[in-house]
C-alpha cells in the first residue's frame, strides 16, 4: 500500500491568521497519525507564513510516524533546521523567494553538482533524501546520478488535466515512474492530488511509495471531518 503523508501546512496557515495556538499543529498531526496516516509532512518557508521553524522542533518531539520536511535547501536556515531535527526524509524543492506554492521541479541536469553535494550532506546525517522533479525522463535519470534515495513527482499537471483526458494526463508520469525503476530510485508524488484523482494515479503508477497531500485533504476535512477524510484518502491508496 502506498503510504499517506499528511501535509499540515494549512493547519498552520489557519492558526497564524488569528494568532495564538488554535488550531494546534501538533495536535492535528497526532490526530492524523491516530486516524491512520503513515507520515506527517511540513514545508517551512523563510517568512514562516504557515509552518514556523519552532513547529518543526515541536513536531519532532511528538510524532511517531515518518516525518518529512520539504523545502528549499538553498536556504542555509532550512538546511540547519533539517539537520537539527533529523527527520525520516527531507524533500528538496526548488522554491523561489515569495513563491505561494511549489510550481516546478528541479532541473537535475543543470543543478546536478549542487544536488550531489546536498544529497551527500543530508544522507551523512542519516536522513533519506527525495528530490522534487517534473515527470520528465531525463530529469529522473539525472536525479539518480545525484545519489538521492527517492524522487517526488510534481503532480500539478496531472491534476489539472485529469478532468479532460486522464489517460493523457497520467502518461508522462507512467513513463517517469518506469524510468525511476530502471535507474533504481524509489518514488513519491505530490501536489494537487485529491479524492477525485488519487485512486487512478495510485493504480497506474508502478512502485509508488508515498504521496504527500495537504491542501485538498485539509479542505475536505472541513466538510467530512478529519478522521473520515484521512480514512478516505487511505482507502484510495489501497
Amino acid at each position: 500500500m502506498t503510504q499517506l503523508s499528511v501535509n499540515i501546512n494549512k493547519i498552520a496557515t489557519l492558526r497564524n491568521s488569528r494568532g495564538g495556538n488554535v488550531p494546534n499543529v501538533v495536535a492535528a498531526a497526532l490526530a492524523c497519525e491516530r486516524f491512520g496516516a503513515q507520515g506527517i509532512t511540513v514545508h517551512p518557508r523563510p517568512d514562516e507564513r504557515h509552518i514556523r521553524y519552532q513547529d518543526v522542533y515541536d513536531l519532532k518531539q511528538e510524532i511517531q510516524t515518518e516525518f518529512n520536511i520539504e523545502g528549499n535547501c538553498r536556504e542555509p536556515k532550512f538546511v540547519d533546521l533539517v539537520i537539527a531535527n533529523r527527520p525520516t526524509q527531507v524533500t528538496l524543492v526548488p522554491d523561489e523567494q515569495g513563491q505561494i506554492t511549489s510550481n516546478h521541479g528541479w532541473n537535475t541536469i543543470e543543478h546536478k553538482d549542487y544536488l550531489v553535494e546536498m544529497v551527500k550532506r543530508f544522507q551523512g546525517e542519516g536522513i533519506r533524501v527525495s528530490i522534487f522533479v517534473d515527470p520528465v525522463e531525463d530529469m529522473v535519470e539525472a536525479a539518480a546520478e545525484t545519489g538521492t534515495d527517492r524522487i517526488e513527482l510534481y503532480t500539478e499537471a496531472y491534476a489539472a488535466s485529469f478532468g479532460f483526458n486522464k489517460e493523457d494526463a497520467i502518461s508522462p508520469y507512467i513513463k517517469a515512474a518506469q524510468k525511476a525503476r530502471e535507474v533504481g530510485l524509489e518514488l513519491n508524488a505530490g501536489h494537487d492530488l485529491d479524492l477525485n484523482n488519487l485512486e487512478y494515479f495510485n493504480q497506474r503508477i508502478p512502485g509508488l511509495m508515498e504521496v504527500s497531500i495537504g491542501h485538498a485533504l485539509i479542505s475536505d476535512a472541513l466538510y467530512l471531518g478529519l478522521e473520515e477524510t484521512v480514512k478516505r484518502y487511505l482507502s484510495a491508496l489501497k
